[in-house]
C-alpha cells in the first residue's frame, strides 16, 4: 500500500483533540497547524479515518503544494501533480477554491486554471480530447495561503459531523463534531452520571453515549472514496467496517440523561437516539432548567444553554444562563461544561470558571467554561 499524506480538517481550536484521535487510529506521523491535521497513512488509513474521527470536519488526500503567485506557475504547479494515479478516465472532477492573503484573489479564475491544468494532465495519460465525467466523483480543492497553492482531494462527501442518526434538527443546534469534543474535553467516563439540561436535539447525550460504547461515528453513514474502487476497495471498507463492529461495548451501562422545556425538542430527540439505536439507553424529558434535579453523585454537566446571538431573545437567555448557575451551585460534588459565547457568563451564572478554551460553535466564537468538581473516590 502506498504512505499517503492526509489532512483530517476541523474547526478551530480541536486540532489537538483531533491529532490524539488520528494517534489512537496508530498513526503517529502526526502535524498540527491551524484548522487541520496532516498525518501519513496508507489507503486503509482513509477508511479508519473517515469512520472513527469524532472531531474532524473531513479528510483529504494532499497531492501536493507549491508556490503559486501567478497563474502560469499555478498551471505548470497543479499539471506536474499525478492526477492520473487518482482520477479514472470516467471520473466526474469538479474544483473547489479558497485564497487568503495570496497575490491570486479571484477564486474562480483560479478553480479554471486549476480544472484546466488537471485535463491537460488527462489527456496526456488517457489520449482523451473530452472527459463525459460520468463516473465516481473526485472533488478537488485548490486552496492558497500566503502564496502557496495546495491541492487536495476529499474523501468524505458530506461533512464528518453529519452522521446520520439526525434526521430533524431544532433551531440552532449544535453540531454532533464540537458535541463529542465537549465529551472528550470533559473527561467524563460512562461510571459517572452525564445530565445536559438544555438537550435540544439530543445531541451531547447521543455523542456522549456513542464514546462510552466505542461507536465508530461514521458507522452509519457513506463516504465519497468508496465510490473509488480502485484505491479503497469495497473489500477494504468491509474490513474497517468489521473493525469498528469489533470494537463495539454496548454492554455497558450508561446513566445519561437529557432535558429540555420544550416538548417539540424531546421528540427530535428522541427521534434522533431511536436512528442511532440508543433510545433503550438514554432519557429524555421535558423539564424545565430550574425544576431539573439529576440524580448521583460526581457526574458531569454538558450542555450548550440559549444565548440571544443563537435564539435572538437575549433577556430569555440570560434568565436560563442565571438558572443554570443555580443549577451547578446545587451540585457540589458534579463537574460542569459548558459553551457560550456570552461574555458575562460567569457573572450570569455567579461562578468563575476554572478554566476556558476557546471553541467556534459554527462562526460563533464562544468559551468552553469549564468547572471542575471533585473526582469520585477510588473504590477498594
Amino acid at each position: 500500500m502506498a504512505q499517503l499524506e492526509l489532512i483530517a480538517t476541523t474547526a478551530m481550536g480541536l486540532e489537538a483533540l483531533v491529532a490524539r484521535e488520528v494517534r489512537d487510529l496508530g498513526y503517529n506521523d502526526v502535524t498540527v497547524e491551524n484548522g487541520r491535521v496532516t498525518f501519513i497513512g496508507d489507503e486503509m488509513a482513509i477508511c479508519r479515518a473517515n469512520l472513527w474521527l469524532r472531531t474532524a470536519d473531513r479528510i483529504l488526500v494532499k497531492m501536493g503544494s507549491f508556490p503559486a503567485t501567478t497563474f502560469d506557475e499555478l498551471f505548470e504547479g497543479t499539471k506536474a501533480l499525478d492526477w492520473p494515479s487518482w482520477i479514472p478516465e470516467d471520473a466526474e472532477f469538479p474544483v473547489q477554491g479558497r485564497s487568503h492573503k495570496s497575490q491570486l484573489s479571484s477564486v474562480p479564475a483560479c478553480q479554471g486554471i486549476a480544472k484546466k491544468a488537471i485535463v491537460e494532465k488527462l489527456k496526456l495519460s488517457y489520449g482523451n480530447e473530452w472527459f463525459d465525467e460520468t463516473g465516481p466523483r473526485f472533488v478537488i480543492e485548490v486552496a492558497l495561503l500566503n502564496d502557496i497553492a495546495t491541492l487536495t482531494i476529499d474523501t468524505t462527501g458530506p461533512s464528518l459531523h453529519k452522521r446520520g442518526y439526525r434526521k430533524l434538527v431544532t433551531e440552532a443546534p449544535i453540531k454532533e463534531t464540537m458535541a463529542a469534543a465537549m465529551v472528550i474535553l470533559s473527561r467524563w467516563r460512562a461510571d459517572r452520571p452525564l445530565y445536559d439540561p438544555f438537550c435540544g436535539s439530543g445531541t451531547i447525550a447521543i455523542e456522549a453515549a456513542m464514546i462510552a460504547w466505542n461507536i465508530a461515528p461514521g458507522l452509519r453513514r457513506r463516504f465519497s472514496a468508496e465510490e473509488w474502487d480502485e484505491i479503497t476497495p469495497p473489500s477494504m471498507w468491509d474490513e474497517a467496517r468489521d473493525e469498528a463492529y469489533d470494537a463495539l461495548r454496548d454492554d455497558v451501562p450508561l446513566n445519561i440523561v437529557a432535558s429540555d422545556i420544550d416538548p417539540d425538542a424531546i421528540d427530535v430527540a428522541l427521534a434522533a437516539a431511536k436512528a442511532a439505536g440508543l433510545a433503550k439507553e438514554l432519557q429524555f424529558r421535558v423539564e424545565s432548567v430550574n425544576k431539573a434535579r439529576p440524580r448521583g453523585d460526581y457526574g458531569c454537566l454538558i450542555t450548550n444553554p440559549p444565548y440571544g446571538e443563537r435564539l435572538g431573545d437575549t433577556g430569555d437567555a440570560e434568565r436560563a444562563q442565571k438558572q443554570l448557575g443555580q443549577l451547578m451551585q446545587s451540585m457540589p460534588t458534579w463537574s460542569s461544561f459548558v459553551i457560550s459565547p456570552t461574555p458575562r457568563f460567569e457573572t450570569l451564572v455567579d461562578r468563575k470558571a476554572d478554566k476556558k478554551r476557546k471553541l467556534f460553535n459554527g462562526r460563533i466564537e464562544c468559551q468552553l467554561y469549564q468547572y471542575l468538581g471533585p473526582l469520585p473516590p477510588r473504590k477498594k
